[in-house]
């Protein structure tokens, strides 16, 4: 969803196409030298380009804690079939402030409260969709004797469907009393029935064999004009007499079926619909049967069509027939298939179909869909905007502004942006400004809404609008992106570097480190280039450049080129530079090019893996681990590896099992220390820390390389800190500083600090500071040490906050510094700094505490209901919800 602009317009008339071909020479991987032109601004503009920021087709409320305390407030009284979809929307919320965890919590939550059998098959599938490829944990889970299906099959024949069956009492009105059989006559055969039990089934038959027509006094009656067939006939007769069906070949069950309908026999179509349903295994199967289920009205059997559809997400989509079934269906077809859960069925194939391709007509169908299927107002707004991004791209500018316009209408400022986009794209820049400048004024503006703004203006009003959108909400890549490429307009390389440093210090966002790769190489700065494209496609294999035209593993071929060839022996001294500098994004290049040169290729995915865990990059991560696991040169190592991918997945103690597998076979390091790593994770018994410190010894006894050895000194360094044994762990600290561990500078500072030395801990930090390259964490850990000098303190948090604003713990230490200087109003603004962009439990704990404590219940209650929104189980935030909840007037 992004397109490119030109650094003095955005105006789609002015896009220029991107050509690499430009700087790059693709003959034997050459690259033009830049040397005579790389202080020509035109010839940088004409590879460093910034792209638009899209207008994302999400919910974007003003005051999402607002909105997070609404939902929370309606959950506390609605119905059981309501509440999944109040999930939906806390997830849709959570979804536009990026918070991933958050969001598939809800979406569990969704899923678990399901008060319908549809609305468990749809989020049921929903989850299994965001889990895709994890499919390694659950074959790991049954080698450890424990079932991962925790979304499989639904049994679809618990959907309750109300069966009207005729009365059993049958008074004959008319007629021979003595007719106690009835025969049937179809074409030239006679099937004989119980006249009372086939008049069982349904009022219409009742009324033709014992009401007042003509059948009622006839031994013969003819069916032959009915579609139906002897066979069918005979199995309806049987069915008559015990209520079920036996085995029947499905197209005979759904000539049953049609003829059930027509006769309005309940009780048979209903087992029809049932044994049909039990029938349907593969998507061919679900095709066909669902066009059955819809026409005859069967909402067993298409719930289990749906079900089929569901689990082959995305796969399903690339077929044209299962698309067709869900992009016309109307509302009564929606009905049939998914019953009440279709808002939440089309969300996810809207989703899925986004994911896919997000201009495609299937994207559309599936969205106008959903706009169908909405019911409340803010159902109703998601779906218009959503909608309405897609018509964006599309260039379908007119039904797009009218699709925003609902959206605004129904209170989404965010589409707002929408609109803005659209009359600059017309020609009307003027108006875009003087829409987001409306929207500033009226409402307590956020980061977004300067940021859009700024594309409608130039030179120094742009860059206040860049630097106010900063301000408000630093999660933003664009104004970073921007400021950075203006800079090297200008010539102004270090601080262009130092511009797009900023964001990449604590964010590690693609686009990102694509500018910082175009800024270096027009600097012919090879090395710095090839570590940034090798740390891209450790994070992303297939991603492409310039607008994905280019694939960022070509241009690292073409780069690698201008790098000399560094030895085994150099990878390694490389990598021990940086992971002791705390360079995580230069280690992970290290690896990178470690990888490509052989070797222990398990250790090194392995390495990788821990390193991309650290830059808070999970599902990177993993792939790295079952890559480590594919690459295993030993079943022990595999076992290890094994070990970690369920230790990381929430699986704890299978993953001390793997580890004592592991040391079954072969006592090695790595084996060691993930059983101390998880046990020590697994165990609430404090008896377990001598345990522990044992498996660590064992561990460093074991043959492995310092870096690995350095970080079990530091760990073993902290359980004899929560033990009291602080000279060992000093020792244990000082030895893995001596191999070059240096975050054990950390620990040592705890130690010092613990015997009442803040003096020596504050210097200890200092050294880490110095030493690391990513050192938010230094500074934070250091504030504590400062020996109640509050401006030392509050320096250290500020630098906190000016390398990583998504840390949140100067934001709280500041707000309680005002507090405590009776300064509640800057105290409780302070906390909100963080709270517009980070939806954080212990941000909005502090602030619920502060709102009580200056007697605004109903701004306390709203923070308590939003925060448990996040975690609803915090027992702290229970307590408090409770006590204001007792002062609500």
């Amino acid at each position: 969803m992004r397109t490119f602009f030109p650094s003095d317009s955005c105006k789609e008339s002015q896009l220029n196409a991107i050509n690499p071909q430009s700087w790059l020479q693709v003959e034997r991987g050459k690259l033009s030298k830049l040397s005579s032109s790389h202080t020509n601004s035109s010839s940088i503009e004409s590879f460093i380009k910034v792209p638009e920021p899209p207008i994302l087709p999400f919910f974007k409320p003003i005051d999402y804690v607002e909105v997070l305390a609404q939902i929370h407030e309606e959950m506390e009284s609605c119905s059981p079939q309501e509440r999944s979809t109040l999930y939906l929307l806390q997830f849709q919320i959570f979804r536009g402030l990026g918070e991933t965890k958050l969001m598939r919590r809800s979406l569990r939550s969704a899923w678990q409260r399901a008060g319908t059998v549809h609305e468990k098959l749809v989020f049921g599938a929903w989850l299994r969709y965001e889990k895709q490829g994890e499919e390694l944990i659950a074959d790991l889970l049954a080698t450890c004797n424990k079932c991962a299906q925790e979304f499989g099959p639904v049994d679809v024949s618990q959907l309750q469907v109300e069966v009207n069956g005729c009365s059993k009492e049958t008074v004959v009105m008319k007629g021979d009393k003595s007719l106690e059989n009835v025969n049937f006559k179809i074409g030239d055969e006679i099937i004989v029935c119980d006249r009372q039990k086939i008049a069982s089934l349904s009022a219409p038959f009742h009324a033709m064999l014992n009401g007042y027509f003509t059948e009622s006094s006839s031994q013969d009656i003819d069916l032959s004009e009915n579609n139906i067939s002897p066979l069918g006939m005979r199995t309806i007769g049987e069915f008559s007499i015990t209520g079920s069906l036996s085995e029947v070949h499905p197209d005979l069950l759904l000539e049953i079926l049609v003829f059930s309908n027509k006769f309005c026999c309940e009780r048979l179509k209903d087992a029809c619909d049932r044994k049909l349903a039990s029938l349907v295994c593969t998507k061919d199967d679900a095709v066909e049967f669902m066009e059955y289920a819809i026409e005859q009205n069967s909402p067993v059997l298409a719930a289990s069509c749906l079900q089929v559809f569901l689990h082959e997400l995305p796969d399903c989509l690339n077929d044209e027939r299962v698309v067709e079934i869900f992009s016309h269906a109307d509302r009564q077809q929606r009905s049939i298939m998914v019953g009440l859960a279709s808002f939440s069925l089309y969300c996810l194939l809207s989703e899925v179909a986004m994911n896919l391709d997000p201009r495609s007509d299937k994207t559309v169908c599936f969205l106008e869909q959903l706009i169908e299927s909405a019911e409340t107002d803010r159902e109703k707004l998601l779906a218009f905007h959503q909608l309405g991004c897609v018509r964006l791209l599309r260039k379908e500018y007119d039904v797009a502004e009218g699709l925003f316009e609902k959206a605004v209408s129904l209170g989404h400022v965010y589409s707002i942006a929408g609109l803005a986009r659209l009359g600059y794209i017309k020609g009307h820049k003027l108006f875009s400004y003087e829409k987001l400048s409306s929207v500033i004024s009226s409402v307590n503006p956020l980061g977004w809404m300067y940021q859009e703004r700024s594309l409608y203006c130039e030179g120094d009003k742009r860059s206040e609008d860049l630097e106010k959108a900063t301000e408000l909400d630093p999660t933003l890549t664009y104004p970073y992106m921007y400021r950075a490429a203006s800079l090297m307009m200008k010539q102004n390389v270090q601080a262009a570097l130092a511009e797009i440093n900023r964001v990449l210090g604590f964010k590690l966002a693609l686009e990102c480190m694509e500018l910082r790769f175009c800024l270096y190489l027009a600097i012919e700065d090879y090395k710095a280039a090839i570590r940034d494209v090798q740390a891209i496609l450790t994070l992303s294999p297939d991603y492409r450049m310039f607008e994905g035209r280019v694939a960022a593993s070509h241009l690292r071929t073409l780069v690698r080129e201008h790098v000399g060839s560094w030895t085994t022996a150099d990878c390694w001294m490389q990598l021990y530079d940086r992971w002791s500098s705390v360079d995580d994004i230069g280690s992970l290049s290290v690896i990178y090019q470690m990888l490509e040169s052989g070797g222990a290729k398990g250790v090194l995915y392995f390495r990788q893996s821990l390193l991309l865990l650290r830059l808070n990059c999970p599902d990177a991560a993993m792939r790295s681990l079952e890559l480590a696991r594919r690459h295993a040169s030993s079943e022990h190592e595999r076992l290890v590896y094994e070990g970690w991918i369920l230790y990381d997945t929430g699986h704890c103690e299978e993953g001390l099992l793997k580890a004592e597998e592991s040391i079954k076979i072969s006592r090695s390091f790595e084996a060691f220390f993930l059983k101390a790593y998880a046990l020590a994770d697994s165990s609430l018994d404090s008896s377990c820390s001598s345990t522990v410190i044992s498996l660590l010894e064992n561990a460093l006894k074991c043959p492995s390389d310092n870096l690995r050895k350095g970080q079990a000194l530091n760990n073993l360094g902290s359980v004899l800190v929560d033990c009291g044994k602080l000279d060992s762990a000093a020792d244990c600290y000082i030895n893995a500083l001596k191999i070059r561990h240096t975050r054990a500078h950390q620990g040592l500072a705890r130690v010092h600090f613990l015997k009442n030395d803040k003096a020596t801990a504050y210097v200890e930090m200092t050294k880490l500071i110095e030493k690391a390259k990513n050192n938010a964490s230094a500074y934070e850990k250091r504030s504590e040490y400062c020996d109640r000098d509050r401006d030392l303190t509050k320096a250290d948090l500020e630098m906190v906050t000016r390398i990583d604003p998504l840390r949140v713990y100067p934001y709280r230490y500041r707000a309680a510094v005002l507090m405590d200087s009776r300064k509640e109003k800057e105290a409780i603004a302070e906390l909100s700094r963080a709270i517009t962009f980070k939806a954080d439990l212990h941000v909005l704990h502090l602030r619920a505490a502060f709102h009580e404590h200056v007697g605004d219940v109903l701004a306390a209650l709203r923070d308590c209901r939003a925060a448990l929104s996040v975690d609803p189980n915090h027992q702290e935030m229970l307590e408090l919800h409770s006590r204001v909840n007792s002062h609500e007037p």
